[in-house]
């Protein structure tokens, strides 16, 4: 995609594509939560809100960082940056970063006062939540970026998998589920998987900017099957809980597995970088998907 105003680099720099995979932990969540009796549409509104919210501030934080620490340089691979392209400063970059972090937390704090009542809950909810920008914002930026030491995959699975997931069943429920680690660990699996589709993209502009990425850690060849290992495993998880709960309606999330497991053969057959792009935007679309088809197919079956 070629970028010729200022108009095109700001809705580029959103990265509108990684929205539908922030909402797949809120979904799943809520699903479950109503399944469980516990199901309130204002959380699912708030949590959907914060969460698109965080996820915009990490791709603002992600092109901003990249561009200061050097992996947006001219070899990159994959398409131009905001800031990269020139368009905008990184100056302006980083206003955009604080805007979003503070309305990230002003809904957060929506969120959690119509939650919760008990105010140890909240303080607790609270740090999650301020974490979770200070993750998002850290990833690339600041002196210690710690994407650029191989720990992305880390948060993405704690973050939109586990804290997504569990979280939002939680404010719904006020309970906690130890069987919800099941489906939070699938869904952190998939959204690990999209950044490693990512990060295999990059391999070599990471090489040469000093990104230590998973996939520059240990090569292309062991990525691949690294990637196998993310998306098979999160399959079984969910199949797992669904047989746990014997909510076979559920089952339907299978619809999807054939996009899923096509990004499995994609990274291993990939010749040039750009293509491997579109397989970004599947693998987040057939995340979002399976979510969309276990919940319908449990309320409906």
């Amino acid at each position: 995609m070629t970028i010729t105003t200022k108009k095109q680099a700001w809705i580029h720099a959103l990265r509108l594509r990684t929205l539908p995979l922030a909402l797949s932990s809120i979904f799943m969540g809520s699903f479950i939560a109503f399944q469980k009796s516990g199901f309130r549409w204002s959380i699912l509104l708030l949590a959907a809100v914060t969460t698109t919210l965080l996820q915009i501030l990490s791709n603002l934080a992600n092109d901003y960082g990249d561009s200061i620490n050097g992996a947006d340089h001219d070899g990159r691979q994959g398409p131009v940056r905001a800031v990269q392209s020139g368009l905008i400063q990184a100056s302006e970059m980083k206003i955009a970063v604080i805007i979003f972090s503070a309305l990230s937390l002003i809904s957060g704090l929506i969120l959690l006062i119509i939650a919760l009542e008990d105010i140890y809950k909240f303080l607790l909810f609270l740090g999650i939540g301020i974490l979770a920008i200070i993750a998002a914002i850290a990833y690339t930026s600041g002196k210690k970026p710690y994407g650029y030491a191989g720990l992305g995959d880390i948060s993405v699975f704690l973050f939109f998998g586990c804290v997504g997931v569990m979280g939002t069943y939680y404010l719904h429920t006020l309970t906690f589920d130890p069987s919800l680690w099941l489906p939070a660990a699938s869904i952190g699996l998939l959204s690990t998987a999209v950044l490693n589709i990512n990060n295999i993209r990059d391999i070599e502009s990471d090489k040469v900017a000093g990104k230590l990425s998973i996939p520059v850690r240990i090569g292309k060849k062991a990525a691949q099957a690294y990637h196998w290992t993310l998306i098979v495993s999160a399959l079984i998880l969910l199949f797992v809980f669904i047989i746990i709960e014997q909510a076979y309606g559920a089952l339907a999330f299978l619809l999807m597995a054939p996009s899923i497991l096509k990004t499995g053969w994609a990274v291993g057959k990939f010749e040039t970088p750009e293509k491997l792009d579109p397989y970004l935007k599947i693998m987040a679309f057939s995340t979002l998907f399976c979510v969309l088809f276990f919940g319908i197919g449990w309320m409906i079956f």
